[in-house]
């Protein structure tokens, strides 16, 4: 086997920066103890890593009067989120046409519940932009309770103009849960809005932490209804959880090593500047592109006019073969892709792309030009033998 090229960053980017596998290391061979269950120096090593992460992400997005609430993964975030907003008969729920199946399946459970009417935002299709006259319109016409949108599509990369969006919505004082996973840590985001209420990460995408962490970020007197329930390690005499926030949500033993690997990645983001790392995945996203659209048998799937309207994520289509065919050619060649439907089977519907779904390539900040010179000669295999 030789060097592999790796196209599945939406998935998690891979290689993560050297200082997050070695802090991670140290840090769990020199103080691997739980947080908040004792008054020893490593229980209190443990605690201040964890406060100093929360800051780092609050200081990345702008937002330093917000609270962090660390998960095990941003589908339990999302989930602990909208279960709490959407617990009622008669709400008007608006979803992007590109949800992840950690929103749309949350949302159909919730909607066995409740009378919920689901709507989809506007969006054009030939401009390859959401349709801010047209929302507006929808909101005027079914007032918005909850919009829930994700910031960028992980089938396609397109880019929501989520301040927009959510200052439509604000004025019918609707709630605003925005996905991040595929951006933060890449495009900078001013989350100091008191129209955007609550915004879900994973650590271990665009932030360049370890898997097995996610979150949300929250007003600090946010009230929502805890998912599981159990010890906190304080207020431990209380038979009810605490209400304070973070400690009403994170319930259990938190994943230490994965906190550490997302502390040195904020650092790492810090250090490099976050408007540098995506001009270096917007150079590999032209780069990408530019392999792609050679080959008249792919088929990009909605890429952009403007590139600045999406990340490094691209679905293609592969003439006379099924996604799942082309995802092993490449993948034997030592091209790692996804294929499939990318948990959003209703962007494929929208894309016209369901059941088959698409081969998807997403670059990040570590691809490098032999990454495409070797894509580039695999795809001539593919073009060879088509």
């Amino acid at each position: 086997m030789g060097k592999t090229a790796y196209y599945d960053n939406a998935a998690t980017t891979f290689p993560k920066p050297e200082k997050v596998y070695r802090f991670m290391d140290v840090f769990y061979r020199e103080c691997g103890v739980n947080v908040g269950r004792g008054q020893h120096m490593l229980a209190a090593q443990a605690s201040a890593l964890v406060a100093e992460t929360r800051k780092l992400i609050l200081e990345l997005n702008h937002c330093p009067n917000k609270a962090v609430v660390f998960t095990p993964s941003a589908t339990e975030a999302l989930n602990v989120v909208i279960n709490s907003v959407v617990k009622k008969d008669e709400l008007n729920v608006y979803l992007s046409p590109f949800e992840h199946n950690a929103v749309v399946r949350v949302i159909n459970h919730l909607r066995q519940s409740f009378d919920i009417s689901i709507h989809t935002l506007a969006f054009d299709k030939l401009a390859f932009i959401y349709d801010l006259e047209m929302i507006k319109r929808q909101f005027a016409e079914n007032r918005p309770d909850v919009v829930i949108v994700s910031h960028a599509s992980n089938v396609c990369g397109v880019l929501a103009p989520i301040e927009d969006i959510c200052a439509l919505s604000k004025t019918y004082e609707a709630k605003n849960i925005i996905d991040m996973c595929q951006t933060m840590g890449l495009i900078n985001t001013n989350l100091n809005s008191e129209n955007i209420d609550f915004t879900v990460f994973a650590a271990h995408k665009t932030l360049y932490g370890s898997m097995g962490l996610g979150g949300f970020i929250c007003d600090p007197n946010a009230k929502l209804e805890p998912l599981i329930y159990g010890g906190t390690g304080v207020d431990s005499a209380n038979p009810n959880l605490p209400e304070s926030i973070p400690e009403r949500y994170e319930v259990g033993t938190q994943n230490l090593p994965a906190i550490a690997g997302l502390n040195a990645a904020l650092k790492w983001i810090r250090d490099i500047g976050i408007d540098s790392i995506y001009k270096k995945e917007q150079a590999n996203h032209r780069c990408l592109l530019d392999v792609l659209t050679k080959y008249d048998n792919v088929k990009t799937v909605f890429v952009p006019h403007y590139r600045e309207q999406s990340i490094g994520v691209v679905s293609c289509v592969f003439n006379g073969y099924g996604s799942d065919n082309i995802g092993q050619v490449l993948s034997d060649k030592d091209i790692v892709v996804r294929s499939g439907l990318h948990c959003a089977p209703n962007a494929h519907k929208y894309m016209g792309t369901f059941p088959a779904g698409t081969v998807r390539f997403s670059v990040g900040y570590f691809n490098t030009n032999k990454d495409f010179e070797q894509l580039e000669e695999v795809l001539d295999y593919i073009h060879e033998n088509s």
